[in-house]
């Protein structure tokens, strides 16, 4: 896979896509956070939430179903050949797209 076209952009393309670049290029890890930017407000939302109305330790849970999701999304991408850099950006892009399927 060539290293301009292993990041994925399906979930800044649905989120943000005017952070896109206009052609394959390489994505830096930042250009992915930002076309994330809805997904990682409502997280961090959730977790403050979960602190104020119910008990940190419910927020500290939340982080730790989030960090198992890029866990898992990470070694699932390297098992299916991916680079480690497409992995690293890809995870977490996954995840964040994947939890706002239903909105």
């Amino acid at each position: 896979m060539r290293p301009e076209h292993c990041v994925t952009r399906h979930h800044i393309e649905v989120w943000h896509p005017r952070v896109l670049p206009a052609g394959p290029e390489r994505i830096r890890f930042r250009t992915v956070l930002r076309g994330s930017l809805l997904p990682v407000l409502v997280w961090i939302g959730a977790a403050c939430f979960a602190y104020v109305v119910y008990d940190p330790l419910v927020a500290v849970i939340l982080g730790g179903l989030f960090t198992l999701s890029l866990t898992v999304g990470f070694g699932l991408r390297r098992r299916a050949g991916h680079s480690v850099r497409c992995s690293v950006y890809g995870a977490p892009g996954g995840v964040l797209d994947k939890s706002m399927a239903g909105l």
